[in-house]
């Protein structure tokens, strides 16, 4: 059977710099406030079968929204992602407010309810959309254009290295 070592170790490498530079442009455009998405960025082994190599990379569902971003009812966005008839619910933006220090004052010098906030926010957020960061489909897309090239070198290096050893198995069976 063909040893597929090589195409493997490609495949990881591929897989290693996509998470790598993902997280990156996480720090890179101010996106990590607790860490979970960030930590959540993670590539399964490289799964090899008799017909096929496969794995994955997996992030907190929220991570595909950030990455990709999501259309407002106001300002639209290329993504396939919109908001349409219900706003993000704002007890997810409570921890947030909190984490980011977001204590805004009224006119008269007051600060606002926190639940009075994050309603403002979810409502903004309605309304503009998020804003794609791609922190996950540059590198994404970066890394994937070299990987067809990259595989065919590795798998040429295994058929080389596979031919060798039947070479070698039908010298030994030669000479006894």
């Amino acid at each position: 059977m063909l040893d597929t070592d090589k195409v493997q170790k490609a495949l990881e490498e591929f897989r290693d710099r996509v998470v790598k530079e993902s997280k990156q442009g996480l720090k890179r455009r101010k996106k990590v406030v607790t860490g979970t998405l960030l930590n959540s960025i993670k590539g399964s082994p490289v799964k090899v079968t008799q017909k096929s190599l496969q794995f994955n990379i997996q992030m907190a569902d929220y991570g595909t929204f950030q990455d990709k971003g999501v259309s407002g009812t106001e300002k639209k966005y290329n993504t396939p992602y919109t908001y349409r008839d219900k706003m993000p619910p704002s007890r997810a933006l409570d921890g947030w407010t909190v984490r980011k220090g977001i204590a805004p004052r009224d006119e008269k010098g007051r600060f606002i309810n926190r639940k009075s906030l994050t309603f403002l926010i979810a409502r903004s957020i309605y309304k503009n959309g998020i804003k794609p960061s791609l922190f996950f489909t540059t590198p994404f897309k970066k890394y994937v254009k070299d990987l067809p090239n990259e595989i065919a070198e590795a798998f040429a290096l295994d058929v080389e290295e596979f031919i060798d050893f039947i070479n070698k198995q039908n010298f030994k069976v030669q000479k006894k």
